[in-house]
């Protein structure tokens, strides 16, 4: 009869204790990784949003929409992201953005022009935005995922 060889249960249990420590920090790592996707986001539209262009004298300065996204704040996206809530419904984890000058879903969507005889085209920076980042959400989600258990299981 031959032999079953040997087994080390004290390093199953501290398989166990790792994975135990995963779950517990779970909560944080998932909103982590929603922070993560918003800052990708906002990066993204502030890069897209379009800057209005004014005669000098006029007294108006271009910019306002794109400064909109940071809630006029001077920071970069990564850490006004950081800043915002993260809601947890359900198994959903979500992070509004939201641009609160006052004209965003008329240059989003497009207006009618002042006359009321034509149309403007809408700049559809959200929209594009969210575009490219579902293109890019998985990749970048696994390499969190990757980094996160790297650290785990040493």
């Amino acid at each position: 009869m031959g032999r079953m060889g040997r087994f080390d249960a004290d390093r199953l249990k501290e398989f166990k204790k790792e994975l135990e420590r995963l779950d517990r920090n779970m909560d944080v790592f998932l909103e982590s990784c929603a922070t993560e996707l918003a800052a990708r986001l906002l990066r993204m539209v502030v890069k897209n949003t379009p800057v209005g262009d004014y005669q000098k004298g006029s007294g108006k300065k271009g910019g306002t929409l794109r400064r909109g996204w940071t809630g006029e704040k001077r920071m970069s996206a990564k850490n006004y992201a950081a800043s915002l809530t993260v809601h947890h419904f359900g198994d959903r984890y979500v992070i509004e953005i939201i641009n609160p000058v006052e004209y965003a879903s008329y240059v989003e969507y497009g207006h009618r022009t002042p006359n009321h005889k034509g149309w403007v085209s809408g700049c559809f920076m959200m929209t594009i935005s969210e575009r490219e980042l579902e293109n890019i959400a998985p990749k970048v989600l696994e390499n969190k995922i990757k980094k996160y258990l790297g650290g785990c299981f040493k």
